[in-house]
């Protein structure tokens, strides 16, 4: 086997193939976007090349097939708020071959310990933890867009290299079309009489309003959780933008007490649903398939992420904001699913939320760690 570091179009053009070739005979996964996986190895794009650094390689067998492809990344904003720095690895596909795997960990590794970097995590992304973040261990049905899939043999090739648990990232299903439990929506209805409590969903023409609010929202909210980096408006600017495409302005909500940013939900149609059978392409019948099926619609939502101001965290807003979402929904007769992803298994309280719907379980991811 011989490793080969990713330089070059043709080079960057194998590392999107040896994932269609690797999940070739897999009916459930749905092939990334090209564009999107080389947009985060590409400097004048993703902004964590701003403060990191990023490598990737490919594996060949004996015969000079592509068998595997791994990245290894420092984000140095996060890497030396650990007990020692730690660097990330990800976008891992492999065959079924422990020795292949344990030489693609083993070649990230010693690029990370070259780099000062003491620990691994993976299979992360370089760049936010919204998308390609954590090992899919349960739940191997299509994944929605941005969502990890793996093969069920590469959680032993994890395990038996060294890597543990650091947290397991939850999502879980809704079903659309099925009331809320009484007491849910009871709550629900009662904070979104309450006085001063006033709801929006996002509008393009005050995107710049709606990225501010939620950023004072999202940083106030998480600001107490282990190894926070407060997001920037830059890169709320960019995902929003990334979204344009997908986007319906009505998934997307606020609450407000008495004028201020308390609470929100993020959820966009999965466009998976839409690229699927696209092989990763986006050339001309692919756009106009692609505008088709945006046109015709999908059946499943996906909430990115939400969040809630620390000080209003026991209002009852979460509850509200998805009876406002329900109000619009349930009339377009479109949408039976709404996957809410992902919940880290540290976060009790968005758990609960979950709880509360009658959400049921859909997915298991891990964030796991390897000390060197």
């Amino acid at each position: 086997m011989q490793i080969t570091t990713v330089s070059g179009k043709r080079s960057r053009k194998d590392f999107l193939a040896t994932a269609r070739f690797i999940y070739q005979d897999d009916k459930n996964w749905i092939c990334p976007l090209d564009q999107d996986i080389e947009n985060i190895f590409d400097s004048n794009k993703n902004p964590f090349f701003q403060h990191g650094k990023c490598t990737r390689w490919l594996l060949q067998d004996d015969n000079g097939n592509y068998i595997g492809r791994i990245a290894a990344f420092i984000n140095d904003k996060k890497a030396y708020q650990y007990e020692q720095p730690t660097g990330g690895m990800g976008f891992f596909e492999c065959i079924n071959d422990k020795g292949a795997a344990f030489l693609l960990f083993d070649t990230a590794k010693s690029w990370l310990q070259e780099q000062g970097m003491k620990a691994m995590d993976g299979p992360i992304n370089f760049g936010e933890n919204d998308s390609f973040w954590g090992l899919l261990v349960e739940g191997f049905t299509q994944p929605s867009y941005g969502m990890n899939y793996h093969h069920p043999y590469y959680h032993s090739f994890f395990t038996d290299y060294g890597f543990k648990t650091e947290y397991q990232q939850i999502t879980n299903h809704l079903a659309v079309r099925n009331p809320f439990p009484e007491r849910f929506t009871k709550i629900a209805n009662w904070v979104a009489n309450k006085p001063g409590y006033t709801f929006e969903h996002f509008s393009k023409k005050n995107a710049a309003k709606y990225v501010a609010d939620l950023m004072e929202v999202y940083n106030d909210a998480w600001k107490d959780f282990e190894n926070f980096v407060p997001i920037k408006k830059e890169t709320l600017e960019e995902s929003f933008e990334k979204m344009q495409t997908i986007m319906d302005e009505k998934l997307i909500w606020f609450a407000y007490i008495n004028g201020e940013p308390a609470s929100f939900v993020v959820i966009i149609p999965d466009a998976n649903q839409m690229i699927k059978g696209f092989n990763g392409k986006l050339g001309l019948i692919e756009k106009l398939k692609f505008v088709y099926r945006r046109w015709k619609g999908v059946n499943r939502m996906r909430a990115i992420v939400m969040g809630t101001k620390s000080a209003y965290q026991k209002h009852g807003l979460e509850s509200a904001l998805f009876i406002k979402l329900k109000e619009y929904v349930l009339p377009m007769n479109q949408y039976d699913e709404l996957e809410l992803s992902w919940v880290g298994d540290f976060n009790d309280k968005m758990l609960s939320i979950h709880q509360a719907t009658g959400a049921t379980f859909g997915k298991r991811h891990l964030t796991m760690r390897k000390i060197f």
